[in-house]
């Protein structure tokens, strides 16, 4: 069996949890209990503390693209949404309707909001750039408030602009 290791990176919008193998990042999920998380960084793979050193980056405005591996578990089709997810430029927006297009089938709207809420790897694959038909901030697991957050910091660094909504 493959061990898994955990650590917690303090963001400017919380605790992120991240945990992966030497080989492969599995999970990037916003944790809400703010309880300080005791990690010894000494005994984690080289991946994680780049997945780290990544999301600063990320966060200071010098990391468009992450570069770290991925693995989470799925069913096809959700590996499918989260593949088109990873598609999405830094700094743009697509509806749920545009997503279930690129999938092959626009009656499946509901389908790929569904995957796109079991995404386990939040901003690495950017489920957070899918927004309402009508340009609505709709379904985050992180909560609205850090997508909101996360598509304006994106905007600023790509364009210069300072909000979105």
């Amino acid at each position: 069996m493959t061990e898994i290791f955990t650590t917690y990176y303090h963001s400017p919008l919380g605790l992120l949890k991240i945990s992966g193998t030497e080989h492969f990042i599995t999970e990037v999920i916003f944790h809400d209990n703010t309880e300080k998380k005791p990690v010894n960084n000494a005994s984690l793979p080289p991946l994680l503390i780049k997945c780290i050193e990544e999301f600063i980056q990320y966060f200071q405005g010098d990391r468009r693209v992450f570069d770290v591996p991925i693995n989470q578990e799925g069913t096809g089709f959700q590996k499918q949404v989260w593949n088109e997810l990873a598609g999405i430029p830094y700094g743009r927006t697509i509806s749920y309707m545009d997503l279930a297009i690129r999938t092959g089938d626009p009656k499946a709207t509901r389908a790929v909001a569904g995957a796109n809420g079991k995404n386990n790897v939040a901003i690495i694959i950017p489920c957070h750039r899918v927004i309402g038909s009508n340009k609505a901030l709709v379904g985050y697991a992180g909560g609205l408030w850090r997508k909101k957050w996360l598509l304006e910091h994106e905007l600023k660094v790509a364009y210069g602009v300072q909000t979105l909504f």
